[in-house]
């Protein structure tokens, strides 16, 4: 599944630019289809501005091939709704129409209808929130008048929900929300659903949690949904939303192995825009290829009772230590943000990470800036934490068992400890406890790989000499007052950050 994620470093090789306006989006989507062989393309309502005509645009521009490969048979557009929870309701009437009257439109047109009949919900957290969107979309449908009148065979009058699960508890539990949605769905639909798509996420749980936390909720989720097919004679295909650096998810198509094997038992896996644009076209399209072939053929690990408390309770170990530094350095990464280059046209959307510590809370950008910000600082995030919950692992006998489910913990590791930059972070720690627990990690993560972290490749060489360049743009924007060397100074953060995206082949 393609999506508009926008972490890609470099310009799409169909695109004068690296930034991507939304009125291009929908050639996008048609490339991804009809020449990077993608089976499905996420149409994002959530936080970002959105081209409602898309399917319009799609069946304009290129005829020919959706009449060869319809929309909603061989090739899938999926919306992802706007949460109501966070976002007007005016968006969720307004994509809610867009699928009803699709599929009026694809049968008027002797097309395969309905084109869309799956909507994914972001931050779903019970059964009810899934129902009611079903509800509302049966509200929709039934509009009657002679202007807008979707009922009778043209219509579409039910709705497959892909629930996506984004927090580590969440994740844990998630196999209960189905249960509890199973039931309501029979109740108040008269039917069960044929099949579920699980969706859980990769990069809001780690921002939130870290990544060992997101990993191995990930795999007792996993674990919980082959029982689920059991018990409840229902075919799951689980969806995982990852990115390309490790601390998102660790897909590209020079490591699609590596994820194949870590992911065990997803069936869907998300291809953002760094793996589609700042890598090879052929090794992208060879990557999607081996998906395909072997996504369906893999299974799940399964956990035991005894493994699943332990793997519950070492999630605290890790969690704690990397939510008590992130809050602490919030601070500089909101201040660093503002510098990345943008890549999509968004709206304002505030991230996830808010959980309740004393007064207030702790707003943080977007995944996807977050790991921009700790990568172009040379502290990759994957570390924050990591080396404190290792170090409890081992002491408890307990680190064989992340490692059987956590499969490329060390892998991950050493590719994250390549864009380290000690320097930058020793002269943090000096002034932040903070930061000091992150040389900790560091210093524990090393002690587990046997190695010291720090560049290898020419590329993270390189990195590693920007982000020098870097910290002394920060030193020297302190102590410039605001003038035109500071207006300098702020466009000189700006390019540095992305020189360093290119390097590590996502922005973030």
């Amino acid at each position: 599944m393609a999506t508009q994620h926008p972490d890609h470093a470099g310009r799409p090789y169909w695109n004068d630019e690296a930034y991507i306006p939304t009125i291009k989006e929908a050639r996008e989507c048609f490339l991804c289809f009809s020449d990077l062989g993608i089976d499905e393309y996420k149409w994002d309502w959530e936080g970002k501005l959105v081209d409602e005509s898309v399917l319009e645009r799609l069946l304009a521009d290129h005829w020919d091939f959706f009449k060869k490969h319809p929309l909603g048979r061989d090739k899938f557009l999926t919306f992802r709704l706007p949460n109501p929870k966070v976002e007007t309701e005016f968006r969720m009437g307004r994509a809610l129409m867009g699928i009803a009257s699709a599929a009026g439109l694809a049968k008027q047109l002797n097309l395969h209808s309905p084109p869309l009949f799956e909507v994914i919900l972001p931050m779903t957290e019970s059964a009810e929130e899934m129902i009611d969107i079903q509800e509302a979309f049966a509200e929709v449908a039934n509009l009657k008048h002679k202007l807008y009148h979707f009922e009778g065979n043209r219509g579409l009058k039910h709705i497959q929900i892909v629930p996506l699960f984004e927090q580590v508890s969440t994740i844990i539990r998630s196999d209960e929300i189905l249960e509890q949605y199973l039931k309501f769905h029979k109740w108040k639909f008269g039917f069960t659903p044929p099949y579920l798509r699980p969706y859980v996420a990769r990069s809001d749980p780690a921002l939130n949690s870290g990544i060992v936390p997101t990993m191995l909720a990930i795999k007792i989720g996993l674990s919980h949904y082959r029982d689920f097919e059991k018990k409840h004679k229902i075919k799951l295909f689980p969806v995982v939303g990852v990115g390309t650096l490790p601390f998102r998810g660790g897909i590209s198509p020079v490591c699609i192995e590596d994820f194949t094997a870590e992911y065990a038992g997803v069936r869907t896996a998300i291809i953002q825009s760094a793996f589609r644009y700042d890598f090879q076209k052929e090794d992208v399209k060879q990557g999607i290829k081996y998906l395909q072939k072997h996504l369906p053929t893999q299974k799940a690990q399964k956990a035991s009772r005894q493994e699943e408390r332990d793997l519950t309770e070492l999630i605290l170990h890790f969690e704690q230590p990397y939510q008590r530094t992130v809050e602490k350095i919030s601070p500089l990464i909101n201040k660093l943000a503002h510098h990345l280059p943008k890549r999509r046209e968004r709206v304002q959307h505030i991230g996830l990470f808010g959980y309740s510590r004393g007064t207030g809370k702790v707003r943080l950008p977007r995944a996807i800036s977050f790991t921009a910000v700790m990568y172009s600082l040379g502290i990759p995030p994957e570390l924050i934490g990591t080396g404190r919950g290792l170090k409890k692992a081992v002491d408890g006998g307990k680190i064989k068992l992340i490692e059987k489910f956590y499969v490329n913990l060390k892998l991950d590791m050493k590719k994250a400890g390549g864009f380290l930059y000690k320097p930058g972070l020793m002269e943090l720690a000096k002034k932040s406890p903070a930061f000091k627990g992150i040389w900790e990690d560091v210093q524990e993560i090393e002690s587990y790989l046997l190695m010291e972290l720090g560049p290898k490749t020419p590329e993270q060489k390189q990195h590693y000499k920007l982000c020098e360049q870097l910290h002394k743009q920060l030193k020297a924007k302190k102590s410039v007052p605001r003038t035109g060397s500071a207006s300098r100074l702020v466009r000189g953060l700006t390019h540095i950050i992305e020189k360093q995206a290119l390097l590590r082949h996502s922005m973030g």
